[in-house]
């Protein structure tokens, strides 16, 4: 046996120990802390499932802003969607937007702050505003249907942001 090998035979068992865990490295909150946090989340979020529900029974109170360019907005949008671009909501969102609805914005995707900018621009106006999480890209990845300038689109759902058609995730 190398000598190398003789002292790790004699070493500890510790030596050996699994590494710590990368989950549980930082505690997790104390309950009521994260009910606090998750609430907070729910209070400046909504899903693309959650907005589509809401826009298909025609739920009072509430819009959705598509905050991109025009060319972005002709290549495909939310049906029902007011456009108005971030630049633009200081001008145009009091003419245009009773500020007793609640806004929901989005932009192209989860790569995209663009939905953040605009939530941020329709609170400064004293707005009560949410984020919609994973854009339209997600809108579209959903296989829920978009309008472009040429008409209604729709794509097959990618499996991997949503469950097929018929199928409920329930969550």
């Amino acid at each position: 046996m190398s000598a190398t090998a003789a002292s790790i035979a004699a070493a500890p068992s510790a030596v050996f120990a699994e590494p710590a865990s990368a989950v549980l490295s930082v505690p997790a909150a104390a309950p009521g802390v994260a009910a606090a946090h998750y609430a907070a989340r729910l209070a400046f979020e909504a899903d693309v499932s959650d907005v589509r529900a809401d826009l298909l029974a025609g739920v009072p109170g509430l819009v959705v802003v598509d905050s991109r360019s025009e060319a972005a907005w002709d290549q495909g949008h939310i049906p029902g969607a007011l456009h108005l671009p971030t630049a633009r909501i200081a001008e145009l969102a009091p003419s245009l937007i009773d500020p007793a609805l609640t806004v929901v914005t989005y932009c192209w995707g989860p790569g995209c702050n663009g939905a953040t900018r605009a939530a941020l621009a329709f609170a400064r106006l004293g707005y009560q505003v949410k984020e919609m999480l994973g854009g339209f890209e997600y809108w579209v990845r959903e296989g829920f249907a978009f309008e472009t300038a040429q008409g209604t689109d729709q794509r097959a759902i990618d499996d991997l942001t949503a469950p097929r058609s018929g199928i409920s995730c329930a969550c």
